[in-house]
Protein backbone atom coordinates (compact mmCIF):
# COMPACT_ATOMS: atom_id res chain seq x y z
CA UNK A 1 0.00 0.00 0.00
CA UNK A 2 1.52 3.33 -0.97
CA UNK A 3 1.14 5.82 1.69
CA UNK A 4 -0.93 8.41 1.38
CA UNK A 5 1.40 11.26 1.32
CA UNK A 6 3.08 10.56 -2.18
CA UNK A 7 -0.37 10.03 -3.78
CA UNK A 8 -0.74 14.11 -3.33
CA UNK A 9 2.82 14.81 -5.19
CA UNK A 10 2.64 16.51 -8.83
CA UNK A 11 4.14 14.97 -11.71
CA UNK A 12 4.71 16.26 -15.06
CA UNK A 13 5.06 13.78 -18.25
CA UNK A 14 6.78 15.07 -21.39
CA UNK A 15 5.68 13.33 -24.64
CA UNK A 16 5.12 14.25 -27.94
CA UNK A 17 2.87 11.30 -28.58
CA UNK A 18 -0.32 12.31 -27.46
CA UNK A 19 -2.13 9.03 -26.70
CA UNK A 20 0.86 7.53 -25.49
CA UNK A 21 0.86 10.47 -22.55
CA UNK A 22 -3.18 10.34 -22.35
CA UNK A 23 -2.81 6.52 -21.47
CA UNK A 24 -0.16 6.82 -19.25
CA UNK A 25 -1.96 9.88 -17.34
CA UNK A 26 -4.79 7.85 -16.82
CA UNK A 27 -3.07 5.44 -15.87
CA UNK A 28 -1.31 7.29 -12.71
CA UNK A 29 -4.41 9.04 -12.14
CA UNK A 30 -5.67 4.98 -11.44
CA UNK A 31 -3.14 4.43 -9.87
CA UNK A 32 -3.82 7.06 -7.20
CA UNK A 33 -2.18 10.17 -8.32
CA UNK A 34 -4.13 12.74 -9.12
CA UNK A 35 -1.96 15.89 -9.52
CA UNK A 36 -0.42 15.20 -13.60
CA UNK A 37 0.43 17.74 -15.58
CA UNK A 38 0.99 17.32 -19.18
CA UNK A 39 3.43 18.45 -22.18
CA UNK A 40 4.18 17.83 -25.66
CA UNK A 41 7.11 19.80 -26.10
CA UNK A 42 10.13 21.07 -24.18
CA UNK A 43 8.86 24.65 -24.77
CA UNK A 44 5.09 23.60 -23.08
CA UNK A 45 7.05 21.87 -20.39
CA UNK A 46 9.29 25.05 -19.23
CA UNK A 47 6.73 27.09 -19.40
CA UNK A 48 3.95 24.58 -17.37
CA UNK A 49 7.46 24.66 -14.32
CA UNK A 50 7.19 28.03 -14.31
CA UNK A 51 3.33 28.13 -12.86
CA UNK A 52 3.35 24.44 -11.42
CA UNK A 53 7.03 22.90 -9.76
CA UNK A 54 6.28 19.09 -10.06
CA UNK A 55 7.76 16.66 -7.06
CA UNK A 56 8.78 14.64 -10.43
CA UNK A 57 9.28 14.40 -14.28
CA UNK A 58 8.86 11.58 -16.45
CA UNK A 59 10.70 12.75 -19.55
CA UNK A 60 10.23 11.04 -23.43
CA UNK A 61 13.70 11.78 -25.36
CA UNK A 62 12.63 12.60 -28.70
CA UNK A 63 10.82 15.63 -28.37
CA UNK A 64 10.12 18.21 -31.50
CA UNK A 65 12.13 21.11 -30.24
CA UNK A 66 14.81 19.67 -27.78
CA UNK A 67 15.67 15.94 -26.57
CA UNK A 68 14.68 15.01 -22.97
CA UNK A 69 18.33 15.69 -22.14
CA UNK A 70 18.51 18.75 -22.78
CA UNK A 71 15.56 19.29 -21.28
CA UNK A 72 16.28 17.75 -17.99
CA UNK A 73 19.35 20.19 -17.64
CA UNK A 74 17.06 23.11 -17.99
CA UNK A 75 14.40 21.74 -15.19
CA UNK A 76 17.12 21.31 -12.82
CA UNK A 77 18.88 24.84 -13.30
CA UNK A 78 15.72 25.87 -11.44
CA UNK A 79 14.84 22.95 -9.22
CA UNK A 80 16.55 19.70 -8.03
CA UNK A 81 13.27 16.80 -8.36
CA UNK A 82 13.89 13.32 -9.45
CA UNK A 83 13.36 12.98 -12.82
CA UNK A 84 12.71 9.66 -15.10
CA UNK A 85 13.72 8.97 -18.45
CA UNK A 86 10.50 6.96 -20.99
CA UNK A 87 11.76 6.39 -24.34
CA UNK A 88 12.05 4.17 -27.24
CA UNK A 89 15.50 4.68 -27.45
CA UNK A 90 16.74 1.81 -24.95
CA UNK A 91 20.41 1.60 -26.20
CA UNK A 92 23.22 1.12 -23.51
CA UNK A 93 24.80 4.58 -24.53
CA UNK A 94 21.20 6.71 -24.06
CA UNK A 95 20.56 4.68 -20.74
CA UNK A 96 24.40 5.85 -19.57
CA UNK A 97 23.96 9.09 -20.85
CA UNK A 98 20.57 9.41 -18.88
CA UNK A 99 22.25 8.20 -15.57
CA UNK A 100 25.87 9.79 -15.94
CA UNK A 101 23.06 13.23 -15.89
CA UNK A 102 21.24 12.32 -12.98
CA UNK A 103 18.63 10.59 -13.72
CA UNK A 104 16.79 8.65 -10.80
CA UNK A 105 15.78 5.79 -13.34
CA UNK A 106 15.31 5.27 -17.26
CA UNK A 107 12.38 3.33 -18.33
CA UNK A 108 12.32 1.84 -22.34
CA UNK A 109 9.04 1.66 -24.34
CA UNK A 110 7.46 -0.17 -24.18
CA UNK A 111 6.79 -0.69 -20.50
CA UNK A 112 4.31 -2.42 -18.59
CA UNK A 113 1.97 -0.06 -16.52
CA UNK A 114 2.83 -1.53 -13.24
CA UNK A 115 6.22 -1.36 -13.48
CA UNK A 116 5.98 2.12 -14.44
CA UNK A 117 3.68 2.70 -11.34
CA UNK A 118 6.12 0.83 -8.82
CA UNK A 119 9.07 2.68 -10.05
CA UNK A 120 7.52 6.28 -9.62
CA UNK A 121 6.48 5.13 -6.35
CA UNK A 122 9.66 3.92 -5.74
CA UNK A 123 11.34 7.36 -6.64
CA UNK A 124 9.06 9.29 -4.98
CA UNK A 125 9.64 7.63 -2.09
CA UNK A 126 13.52 7.83 -1.90
CA UNK A 127 13.03 11.55 -2.67
CA UNK A 128 10.39 12.89 -0.27
CA UNK A 129 10.90 10.41 3.17
CA UNK A 130 7.81 10.50 5.12
CA UNK A 131 8.39 13.05 7.70
CA UNK A 132 5.84 13.20 9.87
CA UNK A 133 6.41 12.72 13.71
CA UNK A 134 2.00 13.09 14.41
CA UNK A 135 -0.17 10.50 13.20
CA UNK A 136 -4.67 9.96 13.81
CA UNK A 137 -5.14 6.53 14.73
CA UNK A 138 -9.26 5.67 15.38
CA UNK A 139 -9.30 7.28 19.10
CA UNK A 140 -6.45 9.01 19.29
CA UNK A 141 -3.25 10.52 18.34
CA UNK A 142 0.47 9.70 18.33
CA UNK A 143 3.39 11.93 18.89
CA UNK A 144 6.47 10.20 18.02
CA UNK A 145 8.70 13.68 19.21
CA UNK A 146 6.74 13.95 22.45
CA UNK A 147 7.05 10.36 22.92
CA UNK A 148 3.05 10.56 24.01
CA UNK A 149 -0.19 9.34 23.11
CA UNK A 150 -2.83 11.97 22.93
CA UNK A 151 -6.32 10.96 23.64
CA UNK A 152 -7.92 14.22 24.05
CA UNK A 153 -7.22 15.92 27.66
CA UNK A 154 -4.82 12.77 28.28
CA UNK A 155 -1.39 12.48 27.64
CA UNK A 156 -0.02 9.29 28.03
CA UNK A 157 4.19 8.58 27.51
CA UNK A 158 5.55 6.08 25.67
CA UNK A 159 8.71 4.62 26.63
CA UNK A 160 12.58 5.04 23.43
CA UNK A 161 11.15 1.36 22.93
CA UNK A 162 7.67 1.64 22.49
CA UNK A 163 8.67 5.06 20.24
CA UNK A 164 10.99 3.03 18.05
CA UNK A 165 8.33 0.31 17.69
CA UNK A 166 5.51 2.87 16.58
CA UNK A 167 8.22 4.63 14.01
CA UNK A 168 8.93 1.76 12.14
CA UNK A 169 5.62 0.63 11.77
CA UNK A 170 4.56 3.93 10.77
CA UNK A 171 6.93 4.30 8.17
CA UNK A 172 5.55 1.04 6.47
CA UNK A 173 1.93 2.23 7.40
CA UNK A 174 -0.60 -0.58 6.41
CA UNK A 175 2.30 -3.04 5.22
CA UNK A 176 3.67 -5.63 7.51
CA UNK A 177 6.93 -5.49 9.11
CA UNK A 178 8.42 -8.63 9.74
CA UNK A 179 9.06 -9.51 13.59
CA UNK A 180 13.01 -9.79 12.35
CA UNK A 181 12.67 -6.52 11.40
CA UNK A 182 10.82 -5.29 14.01
CA UNK A 183 13.37 -6.40 16.59
CA UNK A 184 16.40 -5.28 14.29
CA UNK A 185 14.26 -1.80 14.28
CA UNK A 186 14.22 -1.70 18.23
CA UNK A 187 17.22 -3.73 19.39
CA UNK A 188 19.79 -3.22 16.54
CA UNK A 189 22.56 -5.27 15.29
CA UNK A 190 21.56 -8.46 17.17
CA UNK A 191 18.00 -8.36 17.19
CA UNK A 192 17.92 -12.14 17.75
CA UNK A 193 16.15 -13.59 20.91
CA UNK A 194 13.83 -10.18 21.59
CA UNK A 195 10.76 -11.90 19.99
CA UNK A 196 9.27 -12.42 23.08
CA UNK A 197 10.17 -8.97 24.27
CA UNK A 198 8.66 -7.63 21.24
CA UNK A 199 5.53 -9.06 22.19
CA UNK A 200 5.57 -7.55 25.48
CA UNK A 201 6.14 -4.20 23.78
CA UNK A 202 3.22 -4.72 21.67
CA UNK A 203 1.09 -5.55 24.24
CA UNK A 204 1.97 -1.88 25.96
CA UNK A 205 1.49 -0.38 23.18
CA UNK A 206 -2.31 -1.51 22.60
CA UNK A 207 -3.08 -0.63 25.94
CA UNK A 208 -2.32 3.09 25.44
CA UNK A 209 -3.11 3.59 21.50
CA UNK A 210 -6.30 0.59 21.58
CA UNK A 211 -9.75 1.41 22.39
CA UNK A 212 -9.95 -2.00 23.32
CA UNK A 213 -6.83 -3.99 23.37
CA UNK A 214 -8.24 -7.50 23.48
CA UNK A 215 -9.19 -6.50 19.66
CA UNK A 216 -6.86 -4.59 18.21
CA UNK A 217 -7.88 -2.25 15.20
CA UNK A 218 -4.74 -0.06 14.82
CA UNK A 219 -1.44 -2.65 15.84
CA UNK A 220 -2.57 -5.61 14.04
CA UNK A 221 -0.97 -8.99 14.36
CA UNK A 222 -0.15 -10.84 10.82
CA UNK A 223 0.03 -14.40 12.06
CA UNK A 224 3.65 -16.15 11.82
CA UNK A 225 4.46 -12.69 10.34
CA UNK A 226 4.57 -9.97 12.12
CA UNK A 227 2.72 -6.71 12.37
CA UNK A 228 0.75 -3.43 10.62
CA UNK A 229 0.05 -0.43 11.89
CA UNK A 230 -3.64 0.99 10.55
CA UNK A 231 -3.66 5.14 10.67
CA UNK A 232 -7.37 6.95 10.55
CA UNK A 233 -8.88 6.22 7.39
CA UNK A 234 -7.45 2.86 7.15
CA UNK A 235 -8.42 0.82 9.90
Amino acid sequence: MTSHYLKEKKILLVDDERDLLEMTADFLRQGGYQEIYTAQSAEEALGLVKETPPDLAILDIMLPDMNGFDLMQRLREKQNYPILFLSARGEAEDRLRGYDLGADDYVVKPFLAKELLYKITAILRRAYPKAESRFDLLDCQVDLEAAEVIRGEERVRLTAKEVALLRVLYRNEGKIVTIDNLCLAIWGDNPFGYEEALMTHVRRVRKKIEADPSHPQCLVTAKGLGYKLLTKGQS
